[in-house]
């Protein structure tokens, strides 16, 4: 291939030879898509020079790393979940459904982004493609962020409802797990129908909503996927846990309080004094993991709206690309922060697994019945 008196396979050596490297003086990013692919790709980044190719190789090994993880890690919480009789409960349904969304993100996802990486530095596999890889992403996404606020949900039910008999049902559970899924696609179907579109963004090897154009039509569905994905989620998580840490504060004070006036040390049992640890570390869990999921989504949520409303001569290529990678993140570190965490499922990959090393305390076996024991195998 010629570009005027330069021929750009010697400047290009990670495309197929030569021994010169860097690009001519006034290359662009789209000057390294075929003739093909630019229909698909926005003018916005024919504005800015080609990507380091380091870049690619190193974003492609990182999702390898990441798709490994994710599949051994959310693949054994699954397995788990689903064999051992003793996890099977209502609020297990949603951790299951969690590792579940986060599973298939990583699945759909970095095979796709990898190969392009490693392919040639833009999107190499069509139109179709690109809107599935885009559509199944916002998906999977959108219910795994459902999904910790159903987790939130059911531990404001068990923690701040105990005494109204808010524990939630495996029917409950299985509805509300539905529901997270409806609501996902339904919101993120509308590019399929006109209302915006799926397009390569950022370093080109992968795609999402156009957050680039100015008509209307993009705007108003960036702000009401903003608003339906990010704001509505974040604050019904933002309210329950809140009313969490309230309702605990208040019920340790309480506590407090009574025991100075027995003039006791603690007025708990053992077995309800380890119950109620047990739900606060699980309380504790879930805020952190909320937290870090703002961590991993807010980035790309302020890149969508700065391409929107905001400078978009600050929005170049990394810039787009690196939140993208760090919200694929959350499916790695989901199963560590909800399973490996949750005290019985570490007593049963301790008895599945005990290569892993794991030594989880267990209850005193008095204590246990021989149906309990049995549920466990």
């Amino acid at each position: 291939m010629v570009v005027g008196t330069l021929n750009v396979s010697a400047v290009l050596p990670y495309r197929g030879g030569g021994v010169m490297y860097g690009y001519p003086e006034g290359y662009t990013l789209m000057d390294l898509v075929p003739d093909d692919v630019k229909p698909l790709i926005h003018p916005h980044w024919g504005k800015f020079p080609p990507v380091n190719p380091m870049w690619y190789y190193l974003l492609g090994f990182m999702l390898i790393i990441l798709g490994i993880l994710s599949f051994f890690g959310n693949g054994l919480v699954m397995y788990l979940f689903t064999t051992k009789k003793c996890l099977r409960s209502p609020a297990n349904m949603f951790v299951v459904n969690l590792a579940f969304s986060d599973f298939m993100m990583m699945m759909s996802q970095f095979p796709m982004y990898v190969m392009n990486c490693f392919g040639g530095g833009y999107w190499t596999l069509g139109a179709l493609a690109c809107q599935i890889h885009a559509f199944t992403g916002t998906v999977l996404g959108l219910t795994s962020l459902l999904t910790l606020a159903a987790i939130g949900y059911d531990r404001y039910c068990v923690i701040v409802k105990a005494f109204d008999g808010g524990h939630i049902s495996s029917l409950k559970a299985f509805f509300i797990i539905l529901l997270c899924w409806a609501y996902a696609t339904a919101v993120s179907i509308w590019p399929f129908f006109g209302w915006n579109s799926f397009i390569p963004e950022g370093i080109l090897t992968s795609c999402s909503i156009d957050y680039i154009s100015q008509d209307w039509s993009t705007k108003s569905f960036g702000l009401f996927l903003f608003i339906m994905c990010y704001c509505l989620p974040l604050t019904i998580i933002i309210f329950v846990y809140s009313q969490i840490v309230i309702a605990i504060r208040q019920h340790e004070k309480a506590l407090r309080e009574q025991a100075k006036k027995m003039n006791v040390e603690n007025l708990r049992s053992n077995a309800y004094a380890k119950k109620q640890s047990a739900e606060i570390r699980i309380a504790k869990v879930a805020v952190a993991n909320v937290f870090l999921w703002l961590c991993t989504w807010t980035p790309y949520a302020y890149v969508v709206m700065m391409g929107l409303f905001g400078d978009q001569e600050k929005l170049i290529p990394l810039v787009s690309a690196l939140p993208c990678i760090i919200c694929k993140t959350a499916s790695v570190y989901n199963p560590i922060m909800y399973a490996i965490s949750h005290p019985k499922f570490r007593l049963a990959l301790q008895d599945t697994l005990p290569w892993f090393c794991i030594q989880e305390p267990k209850e005193d076996d008095s204590k246990i019945t021989r149906t309990e024991i049995e549920s466990c195998k």
